[in-house]
């Protein structure tokens, strides 16, 4: 199984230094060994896609989106995002719900500095394969440091809470599949960020877990990290053909957990 997860919590201790530049190719040939081990992994040409902008407008919210798909038989067994340069650097390990041939996934990042953005895809056999984007920035703060936007106050008190809304539909889109947006509130704390009135550090209290799924069907388990974005979103397809009812499980590092059943009218 890919060690992607366990490897969230290894390499924080990362965080604890401030980030700096690498050779190319030098911080993934040093991430490799914690993210997959030993594992062979070849290369997602034809198996998966992953888009972000070159030079994004706001580093604090990169959109990243991974498409995966199989042909042969196999499904997706595991999505694990990987940004090279970030204190944290496995951004998100998603485990798929059975049966799942094709899948996709948009959510936002945020980025340290430029770096490659690497999705890991790995089959039903155990086969992994693995795309890259570079992402470029002209400069500016560290997203992990920047303060959160809003009220302290305001945060607290919407902290938890989730919509989910209907994507409009594009051309690939069927009578059976649809796609959402779930939206969390949940500032996704690095720990790096400095409080603007008390100048002290805000703690660290990130997404550390979301389960979602469509009726008692698993669609995804998702293990988090601080590179997930200030509420952050997750763009994915349902089948309307299924149970209406989205159910959604948030965890958080301060051990607070959030349940909640949000309706599905997608396409409504």
């Amino acid at each position: 199984m890919l060690r992607a997860a366990a490897s969230i919590a290894t390499l924080a201790i990362a965080a604890l230094a401030p980030a700096c530049p690498a050779l190319a190719g030098s911080t993934w040939d040093g991430l490799k060994a914690e993210v997959i081990g030993a594992r062979p992994i070849q290369s997602g040409l034809g198996v998966v896609s992953l888009t972000a902008p070159a030079r994004p407008e706001d580093q604090r919210a990169v959109p990243v989106a991974i498409d995966a798909h199989f042909i042969d038989g196999r499904t997706v067994k595991a999505v694990t995002l990987v940004v090279d340069e970030n204190p944290m650097p496995v951004a998100a390990v998603f485990n798929m719900g059975p049966n799942q041939r094709h899948v996709s996934i948009k959510t936002a990042f945020r980025l340290n500095q430029q770096t490659e953005i690497r999705a890991i895809v790995e089959a039903s056999d155990g086969a992994l394969y693995m795309t890259s984007r570079l992402v470029k920035f002209a400069g500016g703060q560290a997203a992990c440091a920047a303060p959160p936007t809003g009220d302290p106050e305001v945060i607290a008190a919407n902290m938890g809470k989730m919509s989910v809304a209907d994507v409009p539909a594009e051309g690939n889109a069927t009578q059976i599949a649809h796609d959402i947006r779930l939206t969390l509130s949940h500032p996704n704390h690095t720990g790096m960020a400095m409080d603007q009135q008390t100048l002290l550090y805000i703690p660290l209290r990130m997404i550390s877990a979301l389960e979602v799924r469509q009726g008692d069907v698993k669609l995804f388990d998702m293990t988090g990290s601080i590179t997930l974005a200030e509420n952050p979103y997750f763009e994915f397809p349902v089948s309307l053909t299924a149970d209406h009812n989205l159910n959604v499980v948030l965890k958080d590092s301060d051990g607070t957990e959030w349940s909640r059943t949000l309706p599905i009218r997608a396409g409504s």
